[in-house]
């Protein structure tokens, strides 16, 4: 028995760790709902993890993992309840809890857990919360998403990210702010951060931050799911058309862009046989309809580059020069250095190397700890022959990568320089 602990332990953080990805939005959503509380639901769902390692390591793993937590997560709530000076406010809450729990008791499947999601989307966007924090926080507490992952998405300090996140959870607390989807009226200030956190949360699953593989569809389902959704409660809204028009195109190259060993390829090595069609001709009509609004916005303009691509027979056939000029309109709107980096790999189709080379200039103190700026730099440097300043920059790219599909890509661009010495 004792030589099965140490796999059964590590079947157990393994469980953990997947379940905190694919779950945490939905526990945390169904704890909120019930709790009122978003600290003491986060540090409720946090226990619950914790104490489902140490008895998933001695017991093995329950039937349904998830429910498993949900309920140890609201036993925690109700000790907690019970211990407050201030029981009587909270006395709702601990009578709402405690039924969910004889429930789950006298029932011998596992709780049910209440998707809750949008409705923690709309209390994270909350307009108390500036737009910064609002898209953070969702990220974190929707998607399960590290703050290392959050902060690459907004190329700030871990440390500063991580301070930003806890005075974000004290605040939610401290003003009552109310777990609901609010009405039509006061859509508009939180629209864009919503619409926000959901493409946020599409990029992650299209290129993750860390980890072995490079995609992962869980999150990409369920961004293009929360953009669907959105159109449900906004309905002929040209941002949210356009939203829902860029995650589909982009999702639709999905099953070409890594190999039968799970390596990333690049866009223009791609079998363009194997991109979804059906799921380019929603998102070209879903865009043409946006467009048609006459209101064009960043997500539209986006999904009109992905347009570009993926009605594109090749990438020599790519219309660059029309991308480049929706870089443009896109920095315009929202001055962003990765609109310009994005510009630059355009221009070295359209243009030339010299001119995407030159374009990199003004952005690279910017971006110089982004890994995307210095693999477009090292890739037109390889194809440019200047070989060991392109080596240099590959080195530095893959010292920034925390994704091992991508390291691995970029180290096999980096090898193939000296194979063609």
């Amino acid at each position: 028995m004792a030589s099965d602990l140490p796999s059964q332990e590590k079947c157990a953080r393994e469980a953990i760790e997947a379940l905190a990805r694919a779950d945490t939005g939905r526990l945390l959503g169904a704890l909120l709902r019930d709790t009122r509380d978003f600290q003491l639901a986060e540090d409720c769902l946090q226990e619950a993890m914790e104490s489902a390692l140490v008895h998933w390591a001695r017991n093995g793993l329950p039937a349904a993992p998830a429910g498993w937590v949900l309920q140890t997560a609201r036993r925690k709530a109700i000790d907690r309840f019970r211990r407050v000076r201030n029981f009587d406010r909270k006395a709702k809450e601990y009578g709402v809890l405690i039924e969910l729990d004889q429930q789950t008791v006298e029932s011998p499947e596992p709780p049910v857990i209440p998707d809750e999601r949008l409705r923690l989307i709309f209390t994270c966007c909350h307009p108390a919360l500036d737009s910064k924090t609002r898209v953070a926080l969702t990220l974190r507490t929707l998607c399960g998403l590290t703050t290392r992952e959050i902060t690459r998405a907004f190329l700030d300090s871990e440390d500063a990210m991580a301070q930003r996140l806890v005075r974000a959870r004290h605040k939610i607390t401290k003003a009552g702010i109310s777990f609901e989807i609010p009405e039509p009226a006061h859509w508009a200030e939180r629209l864009n951060s919503v619409l926000s956190v959901i493409y946020l949360t599409f990029n992650e699953g299209y290129s993750a931050t860390a980890g072995l593989g490079l995609l992962r569809h869980d999150l990409c389902l369920e961004a293009i799911r929360l953009g669907r959704l959105m159109l449900e409660l906004v309905p002929d809204n040209a941002e949210c058309e356009g939203l829902l028009a860029l995650m589909l195109l982009n999702h639709s190259r999905a099953a070409a862009r890594l190999d039968d060993e799970g390596q990333m390829i690049s866009l223009d090595q791609q079998d363009r046989s194997k991109w979804h069609r059906g799921e380019i001709a929603e998102g070209c009509a879903m865009l043409d309809k946006a467009l048609q609004r006459s209101c064009p916005g960043l997500f539209q303009l986006q999904a009109a580059i992905s347009a570009l691509h993926a009605q594109a027979p090749t990438a020599e056939d790519t219309g660059w020069a029309e991308i480049v000029l929706l870089y443009d309109a896109m920095h315009a709107r929202s001055a962003n250095p990765v609109y310009l980096l994005n510009r630059a790999v355009a221009l070295s189709y359209a243009n030339g190397l010299d001119a995407a080379l030159g374009a990199l200039k003004p952005i690279e103190a910017e971006l110089d700890g982004y890994q995307p700026f210095h693999a477009a730099k090292a890739d037109f440097l390889r194809r440019m022959d200047r070989t060991e300043a392109a080596r240099q920059t590959y080195q530095r790219a893959i010292e920034l990568s925390q994704n091992e599909s991508e390291r691995h890509f970029l180290m096999s661009r980096m090898a193939s320089m000296d194979q063609l010495r």
